[in-house]
C-alpha cells in the first residue's frame, strides 16, 4: 500500500498524516519535536504510524526552522555584496521609529555584521540603462576576503536591479565560480519590486538561513531516499502552496512561517464544504497560538513580512498568509514579574523539558499543567494514553512557583491561579483575533471559529464568549490538523513588479500585457518543478491615493476598465479605514500574480478516523469552570464513539488522541457530517 504524508514540525510536537492512495486508510501520529535532530521525530511518527519509507508516493513537509532560526539569531555566517556606498542600508533602514514614545527604542541589529557587508562598483539607472559597468576584478578581491573570514554564504543586492538585474546576475555567477562550496543567493530572485531596503533584507535573510535550510532539506531527502523513499518530496510556502524542494533550497525564506499555513489551507476546505462564509482559523499548539482570517473561502496572502515583529524586526519582501502569532500555547510558561504580576507566555517550555506533567523535568508551571489542575484534561489518556500526566506535580508547581508567593494556600489557591492562568490566556488569544478583524474593519461575530491545534478545542468556547463569535468548529483530529491541511495545498508561485502609473485605459493595456508575461513565467516553472497540467492564476495590484505613502492590495478578477477596478479600490479601502475619497486621483504601484497548479486533494470525509484501543467512554468527571460556576459534575465523551447528528448539552469535554474540547454550560453540540464538532455558544457566558 503507498501513502501519501503531511508532516508538521511544531515547537512542541511534530505531527503526521497520512493517508493511502485508495483513500481507505488514514493514519495520525505525534510525537515530541526533537531540537538538534529534527529529521528524527518524523522517523519517530512513521515508526508509530506503522509505515515504511517505502510505502511513501509524495511527502508534504513543513518547518518552523526557518522563523526559528531568524529569531534566535542562530543561522550561517552571511556576507552581503552590494553597489558602492549602499553598505548600511541594513542599518539605516527607513530612518522611522515605529515605537515614537519608546525613549530607549532600538532595531534588532542588522543579520549581516558591517564588517561582512562588502561594496562592490557598478550603477544602473532607475530606467534601467547600464550607467557604470560592474567592476569584475572587484568582485574577485571580495570572493578572497569572503574565504578568509570563512563565511558560509552570500546575499548579491545591487541597486535599481529591480528594472535590470544584469548585474546583480552577472555578479552572484561570478561568486559562484570563485566560491563553489558556499551558499549563493541575489535579490531579484525573490524580489522584483523597488523597495531598496526590503530587497536587501530579504536576500540577506534568505542568505543567513540559507545554508542551514538546503542542508535539513537534503538530509531529509537522502535520508528518505536512503530507507527506500522513490516519491517526492515538497515543501510547505508561506504563501499556502507547496514548493518542490529544489526551489525551497534556493529561495527558503519563501518557507519563513511554513509551519502553521497548512491549517489555514485546511479551514479554508472545511468551511467551503460546510457552507461558512466568513471563518477565523484559530490554531493553538504547545509554543504559541495563531490566528487567521478565512473570507469568501480565500485567506489574505501579505506581500511583506516582519521577522520579529514591525517595530524592532526586520523586513522580508515575501508573500506570506496573513498570521497573527502571541506566545500563549500550551507550554507557555506561568510567572510572576518583580512586583509579583502574573504572566503567561511568551517563553515556552517547548517538548523538552515540557510542562511539569508531563515528568520530563519542568518546573514552571504552564498552561497545560493549569488544565490538568482544572481537570480539564484526563491524566491517563493524553495523546491516548502515550504520555502519563503528572497532576500532583502540576498542583505542588502551581503552588510553589505563583500561588505561595501571592498568599493563596492548598488545592484550593492552586486551583484559583490555574484559572487565572486560563483567564490571562484568553484575553492574550481573544486580543490577537481583535487584531484580525476588528483593526481591519470586520466584527468577530460575523465569523464562525474554526479550532484546531492540541490546545485549540480547549479554549475555544471561553475565546467565543470572550468575542461573542455564536459557533466553534472543531473538524476531526484537530491535533493534527495543520498537517492535514498541507494534504490540501495546491502548488503556488507568487510574483510581484513595480509598475508605476495612474489608473486609466493606457495603464491597464501595459498591465494586461505584464500580467501575461508573468503567467507564461510561472507556467514553465510549475510545469518543470511540480508536473501539473491544470493551472489557474489570481490577478491583484497594490494601489493608493496620489500622495499616499502606503498601499493597499487590490484583487483584479478581471480589467474591464478603470471604473471597474477604482469601484474595487474604494470598497476595499473603505471597509478598512471607514472612508474613502472617490474624486482622489488613484494610482498603482506594483502588481501581483498567484499562479496555482491544481494538485490532487483527499476527499474532506477521508480524514476521519477510528482508531482501535481507544482509551475512555462516557463517563462523568468534576471540571472547574470559572469562579462563577466553580466544579461542575461533566459529562466526558470518548469523540470516536460519538456518531453523526449525536447532539448534547454542556457542560462536556469531548476527547480525541490529540486534543480535548471542552463545552461550556449552557452551550450545545452537534457532530457533523465530516465528523465535526460544531458548538453553538448560546449559553451562560463565563
Amino acid at each position: 500500500m503507498s501513502y501519501a504524508i503531511a508532516v508538521d514540525i511544531g515547537g512542541t510536537f511534530t505531527d503526521l498524516v497520512a493517508i493511502s492512495q485508495d483513500g481507505a486508510n488514514v493514519v495520525y501520529a505525534k510525537s515530541p519535536t526533537t531540537y538538534g535532530n529534527f529529521v528524527e521525530g518524523i522517523f519517530e511518527c512513521l515508526r508509530k504510524s506503522g509505515i515504511a519509507p517505502e510505502e511513501l508516493r509524495l511527502v508534504h513537509h513543513g518547518t518552523t526552522l526557518v522563523i526559528n532560526a531568524l529569531i534566535q539569531r542562530s543561522g550561517n555566517r552571511a556576507s552581503l555584496v552590494t553597489t558602492r556606498g549602499f553598505r548600511d542600508v541594513l542599518e539605516i533602514a527607513r530612518g522611522n521609529r515605529p515605537d515614537p514614545f519608546d525613549l530607549y527604542y532600538r532595531r534588532d541589529a542588522p543579520l549581516i555584521p558591517r564588517e561582512w557587508r562588502f561594496e562592490v562598483s557598478e550603477r544602473i539607472s532607475a530606467t534601467g540603462e547600464i550607467v557604470e559597468p560592474l567592476d569584475e576584478l572587484g568582485l574577485e578581491s571580495i570572493a578572497a576576503e569572503i574565504r578568509r573570514l570563512d563565511l558560509e554564504a552570500v546575499a548579491v543586492s545591487f541597486v535599481n536591479s529591480y528594472i535590470n538585474p544584469e548585474h546583480e546576475e552577472r555578479a552572484a555567477a561570478i561568486l559562484r565560480e570563485l566560491l563553489p562550496e558556499i551558499y549563493i543567493c541575489n535579490g531579484t530572485e525573490l524580489c522584483r519590486e523597488w523597495y531598496e531596503y526590503e530587497r536587501t533584507s530579504t536576500a540577506a535573510s534568505n542568505a543567513y538561513v540559507g545554508p542551514l535550510v538546503s542542508n535539513y532539506i537534503r538530509r531529509l531527502n537522502d535520508e528518505l531516499r536512503g530507507d527506500g523513499f522513490a516519491g517526492t518530496l515538497f515543501m510547505m510556502g508561506s504563501n499556502g502552496g507547496v514548493l518542490s524542494a529544489e526551489r525551497a533550497c534556493r529561495l527558503p525564506i519563501s518557507l519563513v512561517e511554513s509551519g502553521p499555513i497548512g491549517g489555514c489551507i485546511g479551514a479554508a476546505a472545511y468551511a467551503d464544504a460546510l457552507g461558512y462564509e466568513n471563518v477565523i482559523a484559530f490554531d493553538m499548539g504547545g509554543t504559541t497560538a495563531k490566528c487567521a482570517l478565512v473570507e469568501g473561502g480565500r485567506f489574505s496572502v501579505d506581500s511583506i513580512y516582519y521577522a520579529g515583529g514591525y517595530i524592532q524586526g526586520f523586513p522580508i519582501k515575501a508573500p506570506v498568509v496573513n498570521i497573527i502569532e502571541v506566545g500563549s500555547g500550551g507550554g507557555s510558561v506561568a510567572w510572576l514579574d518583580d512586583e509579583n504580576r502574573l504572566h503567561v507566555g511568551p517563553r515556552s517550555a517547548g517538548s523538552t523539558p515540557g510542562p511539569v506533567c508531563y515528568g520530563r523535568g519542568g518546573s514552571e508551571p504552564t498552561v497545560t499543567d493549569a488544565n490538568l489542575v482544572l481537570g480539564r484534561l484526563a491524566p491517563d489518556r493524553f495523546l491516548g494514553g502515550e504520555l502519563l500526566l503528572d497532576t500532583d506535580a502540576a498542583n505542588a508547581s502551581l503552588l510553589a512557583s505563583i500561588a505561595s508567593p501571592l498568599g493563596f494556600v492548598g488545592k484550593s489557591g492552586a486551583v484559583e491561579l490555574a484559572d487565572g492562568i486560563i483567564s490571562i490566556a484568553t484575553v492574550v488569544m481573544a486580543a490577537a483575533i481583535r487584531r484580525q478583524t476588528v483593526e481591519h474593519g470586520h466584527d468577530p461575530r460575523d465569523f464562525v471559529l474554526f479550532s484546531y491545534g492540541g490546545g485549540g478545542p480547549l479554549h475555544a468556547v471561553a475565546l467565543a464568549h470572550e468575542l461573542s463569535i455564536p459557533t466553534v468548529v472543531v473538524p476531526p483530529e484537530p491535533g493534527n490538523f495543520s498537517a492535514t491541511g498541507m494534504m490540501l495545498a495546491d502548488a503556488r508561485l507568487d510574483s510581484a513588479q513595480t509598475f508605476v502609473g495612474s489608473l486609466d485605459e493606457a495603464a491597464i493595456a501595459v498591465m494586461d500585457q505584464k500580467f501575461i508575461e508573468m503567467e507564461r513565467e510561472a507556467t514553465k516553472a510549475l510545469r518543470e518543478e511540480i508536473g501539473v497540467s491544470e493551472l489557474f492564476f489570481e490577478r491583484a495590484a497594490e494601489m493608493r491615493y496620489q500622495g499616499q505613502r502606503h498601499n493597499i492590495k487590490v484583487q483584479l478578477p478581471k480589467l474591464d476598465g478603470p471604473s471597474q477596478i477604482r469601484d474595487i479600490f474604494d470598497r476595499d479601502y473603505e471597509r478598512r479605514y471607514g472612508h474613502a475619497d472617490k474624486t482622489a486621483t488613484t494610482e498603482i504601484q506594483a502588481l501581483h500574480l498567484s499562479a496555482f497548479g491544481v494538485l490532487p486533494r483527499p476527499d474532506l470525509s477521508r480524514f476521519y478516523h477510528n482508531p482501535e484501543n481507544t482509551k475512555g467512554g462516557r463517563e462523568n468527571r468534576s471540571v472547574y469552570f470559572s469562579q462563577a460556576k466553580g466544579w461542575l459534575d461533566t459529562k466526558i465523551y470518548n469523540r470516536y464513539e460519538l456518531p453523526v447528528g449525536f447532539k448534547e448539552v454542556g457542560p462536556a469535554v469531548i476527547e480525541e488522541y490529540g486534543a480535548t474540547a471542552v463545552i461550556w454550560p449552557g452551550d450545545s453540540f452537534e457532530i457533523g457530517e465530516l465528523r465535526e464538532i460544531r458548538i453553538d455558544c448560546a449559553g451562560m457566558t463565563g
